[in-house]
């Protein structure tokens, strides 16, 4: 199947053309035509399948035709980071179409964004807390709504955020169509499917196991060693883009300036951080001004960045959920990925429910050359290239099994 065959807007289609995609991905094959009918949408899809042109498509092809100026499309996100980037989407698959959206989160002054509203907007891409600052303030006009998308819904509810997507709903059109994307499907998300989709469809494309475009790997160690067995770690493999993830952001930061001081291009994005810091940390990330990213669990849906080839966990996250949410940052559009996790004592019940997912014994790795007992090994060795003798894709690394 290409793309073509959806029969398409000239305009959106030229978007598509523009944008380089060919084929569609699997979610895009099943929701695509369905949205498209105007049916309500259940999809389950993990991060990376590119699910967002999936609902953004069918989205521009409703709303070129029809009023201009006022807020048609409603698209709940829940960061910062992901409401950007499904903005960017939009600009770039809709940029013939003339179609208006706009980003309303917050950690910004509500201001410039209460201007962009009185200018007209038809699509809004939104983060649910200031989403209410504006319905509360009577600075945004839902009364028009044709099309809602609640985008990440699992995530969403993580993060607190159920009870505000309900006030949220409770102020759009009864009549209009709906579109729910999770990777998981939880109790609590079914419940609120239930609510506010009518009689859907349901679309399901491998939501609960990783790519199998990424090959995973455990390195068991003691806590305070892990910032020693990073840096010899990197040293010995060779990388594109390397995304760690820790578990808290005091964490990401101090990791982040450890890499930095060891000559990598690092950086690191983390909540205390303003909204222009971290998109200036994103930015630079895509771009490749940073080699290195080091993050908390706020990125693991945010970054669409194709060419990460390493995910790096610091700290094992805290669910089997969260950790396919993180390795969805590599192995995207199909180009393969390594996915390597640090584990101590601690981590057994996950390390358990990680291979319950994937469906098979995950690799136990030793660093040859690496001292678990101190942190001479990785204090040795503190620059990028220090070392470095042999260039492939494990480098000199020793792989021997531990049980």
């Amino acid at each position: 199947m290409e793309f073509n065959e959806f029969d398409l807007h000239p305009h959106v289609a030229a978007g598509v053309k523009a944008a380089g995609y060919l084929t569609p991905t699997p979610i895009q094959c099943q929701a695509i035509p369905t949205v498209l009918k105007g049916s309500d949408v259940m999809g389950l899809a993990q991060t990376g399948t590119g699910k967002t042109a999936a609902f953004v498509l069918p989205i521009l092809h409703r709303l070129i035709q029809g009023p201009r100026g006022r807020v048609r499309a409603l698209i709940i996100a829940p960061t910062r980071e992901l409401a950007e980037q499904t903005h960017e989407s939009i600009g770039s698959l809709g940029k013939q179409t003339r179609l208006r959206s706009i980003t309303v989160y917050g950690g910004v002054a509500m201001n410039p964004q209460i201007q962009k509203l009185r200018n007209g907007a038809e699509i809004v891409v939104a983060c649910p807390g200031r989403l209410l600052d504006h319905i509360n303030q009577r600075s945004i006009n839902l009364s028009h709504l044709e099309a809602l998308v609640l985008d990440e819904a699992d995530r969403m509810f993580d993060m607190g955020f159920l009870p505000d997507i309900r006030k949220i709903i409770s102020h759009v059109p009864v009549k209009r169509q709906t579109l729910m994307f999770s990777a998981t499907m939880p109790d609590d998300i079914r419940r609120l499917a239930h609510e506010v989709l009518h009689a859907p469809v349901t679309v399901q494309v491998d939501h609960a196991a990783p790519a199998n475009t990424v090959a995973h790997a455990l390195y068991p160690v003691e806590q305070h060693l892990k910032t020693s067995l990073l840096l010899e770690l990197l040293r010995h493999t060779d990388t594109d883009s390397v995304l760690v993830f820790t578990r808290t952001k005091h964490r990401a930061k101090r990791v982040g300036q450890q890499l930095e001081k060891s000559g990598y291009r690092a950086v690191s994005l983390q909540g205390n951080l303003s909204q222009n810091k971290r998109q200036s940390a994103l930015d630079g990330f895509r771009k490749g001004a940073y080699q290195i990213l080091v993050a908390t669990d706020i990125a693991a849906r945010g970054i669409d960045v194709s060419s990460i080839s390493h995910v790096i966990n610091y700290d094992m996250p805290d669910t089997a959920d969260a950790y396919t949410h993180r390795i969805g940052r590599t192995g995207r559009a199909a180009k393969t990925g390594d996915a390597f996790t640090f584990i101590t004592r601690e981590d057994n019940d996950m390390v358990r429910s990680i291979e319950r997912i994937l469906g098979e014994k995950v690799e136990h790795r030793i660093l040859e050359g690496f001292d678990y007992k101190t942190q001479s090994a990785a204090q040795k060795h503190t620059g990028p290239h220090a070392g470095r003798t042999v260039k492939r894709r494990f480098g000199t690394i020793a792989l021997s099994p531990s049980r």
